[in-house]
């Protein structure tokens, strides 16, 4: 079914701004900005430069940190043209901006603002996972007056619908929280959590952020596949995102009639590892029948992750009862790792010593067949695919997603 929201001109997302942000607010307040990286669709160029132009005037300083979790830095270059800042403009107007990468695994740039108790993380898993967790944050915020989230909100294999809080947590978090909470996420299984509005996850989240002494506002936005926008919403992080969150669920939801043998899920070019590609299963899972396939279609794609592909290798892409069934195994892992690879598995069982996953992943990418035999996954050559061979077959059973990832697709009886 199309959705029938319009979205905005440019000209209306720069007067949204002109009504809904309060400048006397920012009035000499110095102000860290802090926004996605180049794996989320926004067309951050024209909000970053409506809200300096209008802010710069009365703020003690702007600056901007990328909330990267733990992707990759983004070179200073790459950071400029995220923001549509040119050479020229680096030079003049946006001379005294800070343009700053998060940095997760350097424990000097980190400060702790507080610990969830071993009561509040049973309590909120509901028996799940009970333990001490401390809340470290990027030690940034020291220096700002307001924390200001600018990013968009779409249905999230972790935490049930990405963005406001989730850019404090783990946008800019330390590795014990982040670990902690893509485990109890993967727990419950990506298809328990995803397109879900209150969940476990969103509670640590929530509960975390409460710890940050900053004040906190938000800028939340709900984004088409062109980077247009359907709505913007102003506020408490937890406030914005609750009304982007419910756009959301009506524009970035797919209802199916029946589920398909074979879906070929396009990467956009923005997934550039299979740590962000993973998203092409995580929003199409629902919507595979028993035993079918899900190819992730990535021709451009060489790594499984910058970051994490050593430990990825190591341990696979697996079932989460695979996990929990050995947890002695596994359990001194990176759990972020362990959730990311039972994510992209999908559901399944692990009995006996045998593992049966519900649906077949197969990469077509850059990633070599004995690689993708390594790590539990299929392959197929990318050039033997021919993307419009798969289109149009829904009666049949195949389905096509050109551009996947942000869409979350599910039946309609679900």
């Amino acid at each position: 079914m199309e959705n029938l929201h319009q979205t905005l001109t440019d000209q209306e997302v720069i007067q949204w701004f002109e009504s809904n942000l309060p400048v006397e607010d920012y009035r000499n307040k110095s102000i860290l900005l802090i926004v996605p990286d180049a794996t989320r669709t926004a067309p951050l160029p024209l909000l970053f430069s409506t809200f300096h132009r209008i802010l710069s005037p009365v703020a003690k300083r702007i600056d901007v940190l990328v909330a990267l979790g733990t992707h990759p830095p983004m070179p200073e270059i790459d950071i400029c043209r995220l923001l549509g800042i040119s050479e020229s403009a680096r030079q003049s107007e946006y001379k005294d901006v800070g343009l700053y990468n998060h940095e997760w695994d350097q424990p000097d740039k980190l400060t702790q603002i507080g610990t969830l108790t071993k009561e509040q993380t049973s309590l909120i898993s509901a028996g799940l996972l009970e333990m001490d967790v401390p809340v470290t944050i990027n030690a940034r915020i020291k220096d700002y007056d307001i924390l200001q989230v600018m990013g968009p909100v779409f249905p999230h294999e972790v935490v049930g619908f990405s963005g406001g809080s989730k850019y404090f947590f783990p946008g800019i978090s330390g590795p014990d929280l982040l670990n902690f909470f893509h485990w109890l996420g993967a727990l419950i299984t990506n298809v328990g959590i995803i397109g879900v509005k209150q969940t476990p996850v969103r509670e640590v989240v929530n509960q975390s952020a409460a710890m940050i002494p900053n004040e906190k506002r938000c800028i939340t936005f709900v984004v088409a596949p062109d980077s247009s926008l359907y709505g913007l919403f102003y506020g408490s992080p937890e406030s914005a995102w609750e009304s982007a969150a419910d756009l959301s669920g009506q524009i970035h939801i797919k209802r199916m009639p029946k589920p398909f043998k074979q879906v070929l899920s396009c990467a956009p070019l923005m997934y550039d590892e299979l740590w962000v590609a993973g998203k092409c299963m995580y929003k199409l899972e629902p919507v595979v029948a028993d035993d079918g396939e899900l190819i992730i279609y990535a021709p451009h794609m060489k790594e499984i992750s910058i970051t994490h592909g050593k430990l990825i290798e190591e341990v696979g892409y697996h079932v989460r009862d695979y996990f929990t069934n050995q947890w002695e195994q596994f359990k001194d892992f990176p759990w972020g790792i362990l959730a990311h690879s039972t994510h992209v598995r999908g559901t399944g069982t692990f009995e006996n010593g045998v593992e049966r996953p519900r649906v077949r992943v197969t990469l077509a990418s850059q990633i070599p067949p004995e690689l993708c035999e390594k790590i539990n996954l299929g392959y197929r050559d990318p050039d033997t695919i021919d993307i419009e061979a798969f289109a149009n077959r829904e009666e049949e059973g195949i389905l096509l997603v050109r551009k996947a990832g942000e869409h979350l697709y599910r039946l309609e009886e679900e």
